[in-house]
């Protein structure tokens, strides 16, 4: 998957960390609740701002971030 498109950085929002669609939830918001047990469709109940290529797009990035050379 491409994230390149749903994952955005700026500098003034979020003191820069990654996040969706240049919205103020940041990747690691997504990683930690999927971390904590929530499902997709929970994550979505509670964020109806978001789709599921969202959170797609998170872990993507969180995979391409952990790969060797990359972080």
């Amino acid at each position: 998957m491409d994230y390149r498109d749903i994952i955005t950085i700026e500098p003034g929002k979020r003191s820069g960390k990654p996040c969706i669609r240049g919205m103020r939830i940041t990747v690691s918001d997504i990683l930690e609740y999927l971390a904590g047990g929530m499902t997709e469709s929970e994550i979505l109940e509670d964020f109806s701002e978001l789709t599921s290529q969202d959170i797609k797009a998170c872990l993507a990035f969180a995979a391409d971030q952990a790969k060797p050379g990359t972080a």
